[in-house]
Formats: structure tokens, C-alpha cells, sequence
């Protein structure tokens, strides 16, 4: 087990891409910590994790706000001690062209994505500094590496990411803390279900592998930067997108 005797702390854990990298640390090991602004279905993930044998903690968590977000990291270390890894998945999209988008959909999108990353790091610096260890991984996105038409927002929010995955990886290699972002392709979620079909031949013609990322496969290159095996890796924004973006 590679995350064994670790506690994990995954934001937007509940379902998705966040359920799937909490399931596959539990398996590895981990004690769960499942914050979500859905405090009913993170109670859910968190009782399939202690059905794993693990421990779990379900919070609500509203990462837009730093009290709440340091308020939660209190009662982490209260009730599991430590944080030796935080996955800064919690994230939402409000789509629109620039000549259209609202103050509001603008700064919803840039809160809870770069802000609501920003305060988590922020909260749990300092506990990780104390034990001079730990583990932070950002899930960035490609559109935030080449942008896309009607996701402005989004590109700002995810690009921002990763500027602040390189420099907090920086600040914080002497105490022993890796940062590290992923950088998600098109993934199989309920949102690419619905997509008309025609839009999807697109997408995969888009994608030199010809097919769409699963959940799964974003919680492997997660677990990879969470376990020891990464630890000579730190300030890196890694692409899982089937060859889709290349540089």
C-alpha cells in the first residue's frame, strides 16, 4: 500500500473525478478526508470508504471562504491528526463568449477554482511545514494550457493554477512539501454524456488516441504525485489527455 498511514484531504471529493481519487487513496492506504459543499452525498463517499476499512472524515466545505476552509483544517487535525496530502479538485465551469460573460459568472468560476485552491494551500501550509512534509496536487486542466473559445474564466482560472502550483513548489521545497498540478483532457463524466453525439466524433478526432479519459485514470497519475515513488518531482503540470495537447 503506497499512501499507507497518510491522510488525505481531496476538496470537491464527492463524486467524479474527486470520488474516484478518494477511492483509489483509500485502497492505497489513505485516511479519507471528503470535502464537498454536498455534505449528504460526501457523507455517502465517505461510508463506501470506510467500507474499504479506512477511516473518513465527510465535511462540509465551502473553499471560496478561507475562515471555513481553516475552520475544516482544524477539525482535521483534531479528529485525524495531520494533512500529509491535499487534492485541490473542487472546481465548477459558467461558460459564456467574453462580449457575453457577467461579473458574476466571471468571478464564480475564478473563486472557487484559483481562490478556492489558493485558500486550501494557504490552510494547510502551515501544519505540512510543521511536520516538514506533505504532498499538494492541483487539478489544472489543458484549457487552462491552450485555452478554448467561451471559457474564459475557466482557461484564467486553470492557467492561474498552475502558475501557483510552480510557485508554491518553490516556497515550500525546503520544508519538504511537493506541489504539483494535473492537467485533465477530456475525461467521461456526467457532462460529456450529454453531449450530442456529433460534438463527441469531434472531440475524439481532437484526441491522437481516439478516445475520452476516465475518471480513473486522473486518480492514478494523482496517486503516482501523492506516493513516495514521486518524490524527487515537484513544480510539474502533468497532461492526461490521450496526446491532445503536446508541447
Amino acid at each position: 500500500m503506497r499512501l499507507k498511514g497518510k491522510v488525505a484531504l481531496i476538496t470537491g471529493g464527492a463524486r467524479g473525478i474527486g470520488q474516484a481519487i478518494a477511492m483509489t487513496f483509500a485502497r492505497e492506504g489513505a485516511d479519507i478526508v471528503v470535502a464537498d459543499v454536498n455534505l449528504e452525498i460526501a457523507q455517502k463517499t465517505a461510508s463506501e470508504i470506510e467500507g474499504l476499512g479506512r477511516k473518513a472524515l465527510a465535511l462540509e466545505m465551502d473553499v471560496t471562504k478561507y475562515e471555513l476552509v481553516e475552520e475544516g483544517i482544524n477539525k482535521i487535525l483534531d479528529k485525524m491528526g495531520k494533512v500529509d496530502i491535499l487534492v485541490n479538485n473542487a472546481g465548477i465551469t459558467k461558460d459564456n463568449l467574453v462580449l457575453r460573460m457577467s461579473q458574476a459568472e466571471w468571478d464564480a468560476v475564478i473563486n472557487v477554482n484559483l481562490k478556492g485552491t489558493f485558500n486550501c494551500i494557504k490552510a494547510v501550509s502551515r501544519p505540512m511545514v510543521k511536520q516538514r512534509s506533505g504532498r499538494i496536487i492541483s487539478i489544472a486542466s489543458i484549457i487552462g494550457l491552450m485555452g478554448n473559445p467561451g471559457q474564459a474564466n475557466y482557461a484564467a482560472s486553470k492557467a492561474g493554477i498552475i502558475a501557483l502550483t510552480k510557485t508554491i513548489a518553490k516556497e515550500l521545497a525546503s520544508r519538504n512539501i511537493n506541489a504539483n498540478a494535473v492537467a485533465p483532457g477530456f475525461i467521461q463524466t456526467e457532462m460529456t454524456a450529454k453531449l450530442p453525439e456529433d460534438i463527441k466524433k469531434k472531440m475524439l478526432e481532437a484526441i491522437p488516441l481516439a478516445k475520452l479519459g476516465t475518471p480513473q485514470d486522473v486518480a492514478n497519475v494523482c496517486l503516482f504525485l501523492a506516493s513516495d515513488e514521486s518524490s524527487y518531482i515537484t513544480g510539474q503540470t502533468i497532461t492526461i489527455d490521450g496526446g491532445m495537447v503536446m508541447a
